[in-house]
């Protein structure tokens, strides 16, 4: 499960009343290398036909299936000094994330 704050949520909102066109939410997460991931978030016009769809808050959220297995548990906030953040649990084991955040 993904998680979004209540200023994500409302960030979001107002992104999509800003752009009608892209209604869809989209959540996705690479590595960078072998220490570090990079998590976006876009707006999109249209899902994919392998995407998974999520609705939370009012929102469409899709993923690629690669990337939603990868990304649950992450909680995404919104600060407004900060934008979008992406936080995501502590591993099990000793190995640490050194998450990059997209300005």
């Amino acid at each position: 499960m993904i998680h979004l704050t209540k200023p994500a949520v409302v960030k979001l909102h107002a992104l999509i009343v800003e752009h009608p066109e892209d209604p869809f939410v989209r959540l996705a997460i690479r590595d960078q290398d072998d220490h570090a991931l990079i998590f976006s978030i876009t707006l999109e016009p249209a899902m994919k036909p392998d995407d998974t769809v999520l609705e939370i808050e009012g929102l469409t959220i899709a993923m690629d299936r690669s990337c939603a297995r990868r990304i649950e548990g992450v909680t995404v906030d919104y600060e407004d000094h900060a934008g979008f953040r992406f936080h995501h649990p502590e591993p099990p084991n000793s190995f640490k994330l050194n998450l990059i955040h997209p300005e």
